[in-house]
């Protein structure tokens, strides 16, 4: 088969699944491309930054109906393209054509998902499994996150990262040395660039960092933030990570802001989204944005989007060996629609599932 990448656009952008094959090339042909770039990547103005989509693909669309297709817009993605949402593998699948078809317009940073020990808890290994009846996918895609960009600096002023600042990282030129090309580790500086987070608590100073609750990364508040922009020369910085109702907030006087892209996540939570669109001029707007319309999803004819009520009503309705495996299966393939906390507490290396059903629904 040609190599054809707006065909395979086009087959992306209908959720079509790509064959393995093509996967694995397309995979290796991002891998190419990544090399290329450095940690920091930089970018002029106008561009928009998207935040956190969490494999919610029909919001995805939406987000290119409002702000606009590629490459007529310039796009920075901070991270977390897969896990809780249902269609994770359609979503990273799009997200790599776009970036090798424009890679001058599509930028990738990478998030706390973009990770092996992560994607197994948190569904899109199981998805891959599902989808292509094994997990090379899965470590197609993954070997892929250890490519992808760590920071990006728009127009010298604005730093994009995922998650927040670290303690070991001081300048820009700290972020540049540090090997990404590797899964995640558990703590230090690449680690605190994807899971730290800022927070501000009314009548009460957060000095320096603390470690967060998250188990991994720290929380820092407004002197920290402020130091790190004085000494980089920088006036803002943008990232994700953590979810807002409204689809963003704004932090420490304006030095700092939060991007959420995934309305209504996992779901369930009622939520806005935004994307954060810079002007030439450096001009920040929030464009907000409710979920995709019910009329412009398409229905998974594999039954994609079965409800976790279904799942336990079948459970309970016939308890054999095989109904338990099954739904243990469906159990972490859906987990966006149980009580865990969406806010990833932390590199979770040894989940299981409870077999008592009342603390499914915690």
């Amino acid at each position: 088969m040609a190599w054809d990448l707006d065909a395979l656009i086009e087959k992306a952008q209908r959720r079509e699944l790509l064959p393995e094959n093509t996967i694995r090339e397309l995979c290796n042909k991002a891998k190419e491309l990544l090399l290329s770039e450095d940690n920091v990547r930089h970018v002029q103005a106008p561009v928009t930054v998207v935040g956190d989509v969490h494999g919610q693909f029909y919001d995805v669309l939406e987000i290119f109906r409002i702000g606009g297709q590629c490459p007529d817009t310039n796009y920075v993605f901070l991270g977390d393209y897969v896990d809780r949402g249902y269609y994770s593998v359609e979503t990273i699948t799009l997200l790599l054509c776009l970036k090798v078809r424009y890679p001058d317009r599509v930028t990738l940073v990478r998030g706390n998902h973009e990770c092996r020990a992560v994607t197994q808890v948190y569904g899109f290994y199981n998805e891959c499994c599902e989808k292509y009846k094994g997990g090379l996918v899965w470590s197609y895609f993954t070997d892929v996150f250890d490519y992808l960009v760590l920071a990006v600096v728009i127009s010298d002023t604005i730093l994009c990262i995922h998650g927040g600042l670290s303690p070991s990282l001081h300048t820009l030129d700290q972020i540049r040395v540090i090997d990404r090309f590797r899964e995640i580790p558990h703590d230090g500086p690449m680690a605190d660039l994807v899971w730290s987070d800022p927070q501000q608590v009314d009548g009460d100073e957060i000095s320096g960092f603390t470690l967060s609750p998250r188990g991994a990364g720290y929380i820092f508040g407004e002197d920290v933030t402020r130091h790190f922009l004085e000494i980089n020369g920088f006036g803002h910085i943008c990232r994700a990570h953590q979810l807002c109702m409204e689809g963003y907030q704004i932090l420490f006087d304006d030095m700092l802001s939060t991007v959420w892209s995934a309305p209504n996540y996992c779901y369930r939570v009622g939520n806005m989204a935004s994307l954060l669109e810079i002007g030439p001029g450096l001009e920040r707007y929030f464009n907000v944005f409710a979920a995709c319309p019910d009329d412009q999803r398409t229905s998974d004819p594999q039954g994609g989007e079965v409800s976790f009520k279904a799942l336990v009503q079948e459970l309970l309705m016939e308890e054999d060996e095989r109904k338990s495996k099954d739904f243990q299966k469906s159990y972490d393939s859906y987990s966006q629609n149980v009580a865990l906390d969406v806010q990833d507490t932390g590199i979770v290396t040894n989940f299981r599932t409870s077999k008592t059903l009342s603390q499914y629904f915690i």
